[in-house]
């Protein structure tokens, strides 16, 4: 594992074998759990490249309802028209 263990941004990278029944689940767990103590330490998820694909289900725990509100207002005013890196967290 990598990151920026001072802020409790982390970079878990744990690997997992396809080919085993479960061995996903088993590994997307170990990183919900991972990510999840970060928060809980008052750490982050996010750090100087942003939000990925596997992290952004858990933004809305670390911002909160009223700041997610709050960044998409903004996403939504310099790209209304939903254009920009689509399917991306902003």
């Amino acid at each position: 594992m990598s990151g920026h263990g001072g802020d409790g941004n982390l970079h878990p990278a744990i690997f997992f074998d396809p080919a085993i029944e479960g061995s996903r689940e088993r590994a997307e767990n170990a990183f919900g759990q991972i990510v999840g103590l970060a928060l809980d330490l008052g750490g982050t998820i996010a750090g100087e490249h942003g939000i990925g694909s596997l992290k952004k289900r858990y933004l809305p725990r670390e911002l909160g309802e009223a700041e997610m509100a709050r960044q998409r207002a903004v996403k939504a005013l310099f790209d209304p028209l939903g254009i920009m890196n689509p399917g991306r967290v902003y």
